[in-house]
């Protein structure tokens, strides 16, 4: 199944330039065939083209389908961007095949990278929407300060990943409580600082480790949040 975006089409009933051109010049659909339509936002529309064009392919909605999310809960990553903006980059498309509400670009002490391409990061999350057939765009956030995220996240379980062993921590996988809403943070290459460590921890932040293994800022983030997902699933196939 191919998937189009486009984020208001009951009110333009016209789809986005990119769209557009993948539908009739890659594709090289024509007036009268269908396709699927995705808002972002949880609906799947059944379309029929009417009015195929390179930069504004016009259509009408047949059929509405809502398309929920396949987890209940809020998960949220909230991580440091590595230096080389590819990792971000690359982190952003396989957390929203995974499944993520809320991506938050962390600016920490130690942050090699201070800026990001916000509206890049949101296009690769829509390409990666409609490859795994998701209808649901996670939120991508600007690029935040670390103080500032933690004062705003407010999910029922807060959890920080760091390494400095001096630091008590205990294995994620051991803390989560599959079910509720959880988010975590993760550093940067060379970790959170201590002073960030302490105010995580002061704020209700559960310390924790993602196991012996040293992993990349992009992998940990990957790793913690398909953790919650295996949990979860694992949850669900015991109740049932």
């Amino acid at each position: 199944m191919i998937q189009f975006y486009s984020p208001d089409i009951l009110q333009s009933g016209t789809l986005p330039e990119s769209d557009s051109r993948h539908c009739s010049k890659v594709l090289r659909m024509k007036a009268g065939d269908s396709i699927e339509v995705i808002d972002g936002k949880g609906h799947r529309y059944t379309c029929v083209i009417d009015d195929p064009h390179p930069k504004h392919t016009i259509v009408h909605v047949t059929a509405t389908e809502t398309i929920p999310l396949s987890w209940q809960q809020e998960i949220i990553v909230a991580v440091a961007p590595s230096k080389h903006m590819d990792r971000m980059e690359w982190l952003v498309e396989k957390l929203t095949e995974i499944g993520v509400n809320r991506i938050i670009p962390l600016l920490c002490a130690r942050s090699e990278r201070k800026e990001i391409n916000t509206e890049r990061l949101e296009k690769i999350a829509v390409s990666a929407m409609k490859q795994s057939l998701k209808a649901v765009l996670p939120v991508i956030e600007p690029m935040t300060p670390f103080k500032q995220a933690i004062a705003a996240i407010a999910t029922e379980q807060k959890f920080i990943a760091y390494c400095d062993r001096t630091i008590p921590r205990r294995l994620l996988a051991g803390e989560y409580i599959p079910g509720k809403s959880a988010s975590i943070l993760i550093g940067p290459e060379g970790d959170f600082s201590p002073e960030e460590i302490k105010l995580a921890l002061d704020s209700s932040f559960a310390p924790v480790s993602l196991g012996n293994n040293r992993l990349r800022t992009e992998t940990a983030a990957l790793s913690a949040c398909d953790t919650f997902h295996i949990l979860d699933m694992a949850h669900a196939q015991d109740i049932n």
